[in-house]
């Protein structure tokens, strides 16, 4: 591996497995009216996601939830119990307008920037949306430079419907990719597994109540859209589980408050890495 800051390559001074900084995990969940149609796949592939991550790992691993439609609200705070998130979760509701990029921006300068010590705990916000927002008083630009602040890598999940043209998906690649996370899009395809994009384990959700009652063919659809919801979360809990550290001490030492921008490459052929993309030189 090599690291360049600002473009200047640096001396490695450790790599090892990441295995002992726990997560610090947001989910914010688009509550919107736009929404609505979604938000049952959304709250199961969620609480799903919240059990994959806290079960069987560290108890230091801890997820608060958020949701957005013309305000931003904290209904979870930060907890490591996933029976408390699931009942959370499951009282959710649409309705309202639309405010993402002031979501993320509330979430990662209340919650995020509060959490401690960044070099203690790895900080991860999963936004699901569909990119879109017409309301917030941030703009996407000072969403994504308070994530960088709050060292907070964001991994976006697109919720638009099966073969539609959603102008917000550009929104969640660029969030994702300016903060060292990754964007999914389940549902671009139609219902099925999808080599290509890696969904190939299809995880359980609940008894997937959203396909009683349904007509077979219906049903099947309405249990497959759920499923890729949760495969996205799920492809996501793999990469947060298959860290590793790579550390160097800068040549430029000044702390001096301007953003150093970080590349990694590698000698290795067909490799797909993510990392942070910079940080702040700040003295705090």
């Amino acid at each position: 591996f090599h690291v360049f800051e600002d473009g200047v390559q640096q001396t490695i001074k450790y790599f090892n497995r990441e295995t002992q900084n726990p997560l610090l995990m947001g989910i914010t969940l688009d509550t919107s009216n736009s929404a609505r149609r979604q938000l049952t796949f959304e709250k199961d592939a969620a609480i799903e996601f919240a059990f994959t991550m806290l079960q069987g790992r560290s108890s230091k691993n801890q997820i608060f939830v958020q949701t957005y439609d013309a305000q931003s609200s904290v209904v979870q705070d930060f907890t490591n119990d996933p029976d408390l998130l699931n009942e959370k979760i499951q009282e959710l509701k649409a309705g309202g307008g639309k405010a993402l990029y002031d979501a993320i921006f509330s979430a990662c300068r209340e919650k995020m920037m509060k959490a401690g010590n960044p070099e203690e705990n790895r900080r991860v916000l999963v936004v699901i949306s569909d990119g879109l927002d017409v309301q917030s008083t941030h703009t996407i630009e000072e969403a994504i430079s308070m994530a960088r602040r709050a060292e907070t890598m964001i991994y976006t999940i697109g919720n638009a419907a099966y073969g539609y043209t959603n102008t917000g998906d550009v929104n969640l690649v660029k969030m994702a990719d300016a903060t060292g996370g990754a964007p999914f899009f389940p549902l671009r395809t139609s219902p099925g597994a999808d080599m290509g994009t890696g969904y190939i384990s299809h995880g359980t959700i609940g008894e997937t109540s959203q396909n009683k009652g349904l007509g077979a063919e219906t049903g099947t659809y309405s249990a497959q859209r759920g499923i890729q919801l949760a495969d996205a979360l799920e492809a996501i809990s793999r990469q947060l589980n298959e860290q590793y550290n790579l550390g160097y001490t800068p040549a430029r030492t000044a702390l001096d408050g301007t953003y150093r921008t970080i590349r990694v490459e590698s000698t290795h052929r067909n490799m797909t890495m993510r990392w942070k993309p910079g940080y702040f030189a700040a003295v705090e």
